[in-house]
């Protein structure tokens, strides 16, 4: 027995990785959900450190304009769309556009877990109000309540122009979740995330043009920028879609509330980001919202 332990060893962790990469369905679901928030945020983070070569403009120009590429490659989507999927298609990309330019000029000015919150709030609290529980009225509420804690309801001042763009990503963010669910009934996921990216990538492109020009084009900055496009894009999706094929939908969104989390997390590791109570209590308020929501909906059905 000793000696068969002995000729079978451990794999090293650099192989553990490349299989997790490769083959998805090997890792467990929850730890693909975790990897897929962590990438987002450390790529949300990356980005904020390329803020002093490029503007935001020209970091959301990039992360869309090569993730765009990057999918287009791998989903090979076919160009022969209905007026109705096209129609989805292009709204779909709007609202892409909005929410990640929104986010990431946001992110300039606020730390990243209060950006995530607020902008995960806009989806959450649309859902909540299109429900007729009284249930989850509350959780509305208390979403609500950590929004303006993360304002400066505990006395924490906040740049203003900064909320206001933690506002349009929950708007933007809201119609990217609702326009996905619309779109998804015409177009299969991988096609229409690559064809809607694509279609963001061109309505941000004048944005990234005037601030930042031919400075886009730098080997360097392109290297950054498509170290957020994976991060932030292609490698989140393709682990959260392989988790969603393997586990129901409402643990799925429960493992998703720990988003802000995560958030905060890498901002305090990363850049940095030391948060007063208050919007540690925001934080929360909106992770304890998404968790009741789902929680009380699941116990009904």
């Amino acid at each position: 027995m000793y000696a068969y332990a002995s000729r079978v060893r451990p794999a090293p962790p650099g192989t553990r990785l490349l299989t997790a990469v490769s083959r998805p369905d090997a890792v467990p679901p929850p730890l693909l959900m975790l990897l897929g928030m962590v990438s987002t945020q450390v790529g949300a983070a990356v980005a904020k450190q390329l803020f002093s070569a490029t503007s935001p403009g020209g970091t959301t120009t990039l992360r869309l304009g090569l993730g765009a590429l990057v999918l287009l490659v791998t989903a090979r989507p076919a160009l022969r769309l209905t007026w109705r999927a096209l129609g989805l298609v292009v709204a779909f990309g709007v609202a892409m556009a909005v929410m990640n330019l929104t986010f990431y000029a946001a992110l300039s000015r606020v730390p990243l877990g209060v950006a995530v919150t607020v902008g995960f709030a806009g989806p959450l609290v649309v859902s909540l109000l299109g429900s007729r529980r009284w249930s989850d009225v509350v959780w509305a509420v208390l979403a609500g309540t950590g929004v303006l804690l993360l304002a400066g309801l505990g006395g924490t001042r906040m740049d203003a122009l900064g909320l206001l763009l933690c506002g349009l990503t929950a708007v933007g963010w809201a119609g990217y979740v609702l326009l996905g669910k619309a779109m998804s009934g015409h177009v299969d996921g991988g096609r229409g995330l690559a064809l809607g990216m694509a279609v963001g990538a061109l309505c941000v492109l004048p944005f990234g043009v005037v601030t930042d020009g031919a400075g886009l084009l730098d080997p360097r900055i392109l290297l950054l920028g498509l170290g957020v496009a994976l991060l932030s894009s292609v490698l989140p999706y393709s682990a959260e879609l392989a988790a969603l094929r393997r586990m129901p939908a409402r643990v799925f969104a429960i493992l998703l509330s720990l988003e802000p989390a995560v958030a905060a997390l890498i901002g305090v590791v990363l850049l940095h980001e030391l948060l007063a109570w208050s919007q540690v209590a925001g934080i929360g308020c909106v992770m304890g919202a998404a968790l009741g929501a789902t929680l009380v909906r699941r116990e009904d059905t």
